[in-house]
């Protein structure tokens, strides 16, 4: 009888010991947020480190193959914090660029010249500000302090991206979207809503285009209206 009491005593304390350590397990899951995030940001890498190897291959002006380049390294850098990030939570990661990226990816195989150039610019742009926004969006909305501070270091290189291809579509006479990256309006032009990763039907302003689909980071038909007429 005393074996068997200390047998259940044991099996209780080791119940015990368990029961916290898979509510901490529970806990350390990632939100819907984080989640989608790690999974959005990985699809833009993707899709511009393919489109990064498009313009160095393809580019007619030499910024667009140097520009290129540069989105290739940086986004393939920040790729591999993605993936260790997503790794030790637990995220799955898709293994390719969502079906409106690779719409683009398609577009740009069948472009050349001048006119690859103007398509290039141009979906670099809108695809740009809706990584920024989104990365935002997981800046103040994000709750894993691991995927925070990746989309807080990511920031900058994003926005950097963001600059350069401004300048790049004012050298070649490509028309910019009304918008800031940050997603408050220039003069003469309108806000875009912030989309969340992983979210469908966000509006962006892109340049150039009318009614063309643009990277959307999270997937899901995005709409690009035309810039106003200044």
């Amino acid at each position: 009888m005393l074996g068997i009491k200390r047998l259940g005593l044991l099996a209780a304390l080791v119940l015990v010991g368990v029961a916290p350590a898979a509510a901490a397990q529970a806990a350390a899951q990632p939100s819907t947020q984080d989640t989608q995030y790690l999974q959005a940001i990985h699809q833009v890498n993707l899709f511009e480190i393919t489109a990064g190897d498009l313009a160095q291959q393809k580019g007619q002006d030499q910024g667009v193959k140097d520009l290129g380049a540069m989105l290739k390294t940086d986004h393939t850098q920040l790729d591999q914090t993605v993936q260790q990030t997503a790794s030790q939570l637990g995220v799955q990661l898709p293994n390719e660029p969502n079906a409106d990226q690779q719409a683009v990816i398609d577009k740009l195989n069948n472009a050349s010249g001048a006119e690859f150039d103007r398509l290039w610019v141009t979906s670099e742009l809108a695809g740009h500000v809706q990584a920024i926004q989104a990365t935002q969006t997981e800046i103040s909305q994000g709750s894993e302090q691991s995927v925070v501070q990746l989309a807080q270091t990511a920031l900058p290189t994003l926005q950097t991206h963001y600059d350069e291809l401004v300048a790049l579509a004012n050298k070649l006479g490509i028309p910019v979207p009304q918008v800031s990256a940050s997603g408050t309006p220039s003069p003469g032009g309108t806000g875009t809503e912030s989309p969340a990763p992983g979210g469908t039907g966000t509006e962006s302003p892109a340049p150039g285009g009318t009614g063309t689909e643009s990277p959307a980071p999270g997937g899901g038909t995005t709409e690009v209206p035309a810039p106003s007429e200044s």
